[in-house]
């Protein structure tokens, strides 16, 4: 499946310290038509995203530190970038609850076990993507 024809794909950031499931996500997304890079902690995450620019990122909230996600999220909009981030994690309610998403800088939240067609519809929608 392609996602436009004469479009240029579009690039989603995988952040998680599990590689199953990345291996899961990358799958999904790259059958949708998107390309994929892939990040173990969230430090490797953030320098990818500055030298890669994804069009989005999805990130565990908790990684090498409990809160590695919204620091990725965080430094992102510091720095000016405005990509769209989504937390995948099981603890996202406790954030939900914590604050909102805009004072975080995140989009939204994919709760784990992540069904994989949900995240590939959503980030068509937000990317614009018939």
């Amino acid at each position: 499946m392609n996602i436009g024809l004469g479009a240029e794909r579009k690039t989603i950031l995988l952040v998680d310290a599990d590689p199953h499931a990345r291996a899961a996500l990358r799958k999904a997304l790259e059958a949708a038509g998107f390309s994929v890079g892939e990040a173990a902690t969230g430090e490797e995450g953030e320098r990818t995203a500055h030298r890669v620019h994804p069009d989005a990122i999805l990130t565990d909230l908790m990684m090498e530190t409990i809160d590695a996600g919204g620091e990725i999220a965080r430094r992102l909009a510091e720095a000016g970038r405005q990509t769209p981030i989504y937390m995948v994690s099981t603890a996202a309610d406790a954030l939900v609850g914590a604050t909102g998403f805009a004072e975080l800088g995140i989009s939204g939240v994919f709760l784990k076990p992540v069904d994989p067609a949900i995240v590939v519809r959503t980030l068509k929608t937000r990317l614009g993507i018939g």
